[in-house]
């Protein structure tokens, strides 16, 4: 892989602060999907978290099986710092495509966007083999196009083609609680993993 969207890419957007992704909160769709959820002890997978705003937040709320990964050493030294007072949450610095687990719930913010969209079917595979036969992959995707770099967007219709195949689309809807700069650019999405 070139250096363009690989770990030193990543890490040096932390170093430099280029981070315009990072809310400085919990994502207020996540935060109210989070809210319904009344299972403490499913086990949840954020990749690419960030900050770690939803994570603390799981833990926060009493969900006692979170894992977060991220591939810059940078974010997850910040992740660890934020989430040092949690022992429900393991952090990990790692390539999600070669991580290996089971989970029940998988939560995507601004992963799916941040990789090159040749890997998006490999996004797709990956999620399946890492969910439990009942798992969901539940989260925010962009619903517009953006210039060539991250974040990478998208239409329904190319993530209805995308997922298919492997998961049965619940929600795939424009988000009515986004935050304001980006309203009106995301769409929720709840898909279950297909068991065929």
């Amino acid at each position: 892989m070139t250096d363009f969207l690989s770990k030193n890419y990543w890490n040096t957007r932390y170093e430099t602060e280029q981070t315009g992704w990072d809310l400085k909160a919990v994502s207020p769709p996540l935060k109210a999907y989070i809210d319904q959820l009344t299972d403490k002890h499913i086990s949840i997978l954020m990749p690419g978290c960030g900050s770690g705003y939803e994570a603390r937040y799981l833990a926060e709320r009493g969900f006692q099986n979170v894992t977060v990964i991220d591939i810059a050493p940078l974010a997850v030294e910040i992740m660890k710092k934020n989430l040092s007072d949690y022992q429900n949450i393991t952090v990990i610095e790692g390539d999600f495509f070669n991580h290996a687990g089971e989970y029940d719930l998988i939560l995507e913010q601004t992963f799916f966007c941040a990789i090159d969209p040749a890997l998006r079917p490999k996004y797709v595979q990956k999620m399946s083999e890492l969910l439990t036969t009942k798992g969901k992959l539940v989260g925010l995707l962009f619903g517009v196009e953006f210039p060539n770099n991250p974040p990478f967007g998208g239409s329904k219709e190319e993530y209805v083609n995308l997922f298919s195949d492997k998961f049965l689309i619940k929600t795939l809807e424009p988000c009515y609680n986004s935050v304001k700069p980006r309203m009106g650019n995301e769409l929720f999405f709840n898909f279950f993993k297909n068991e065929q």
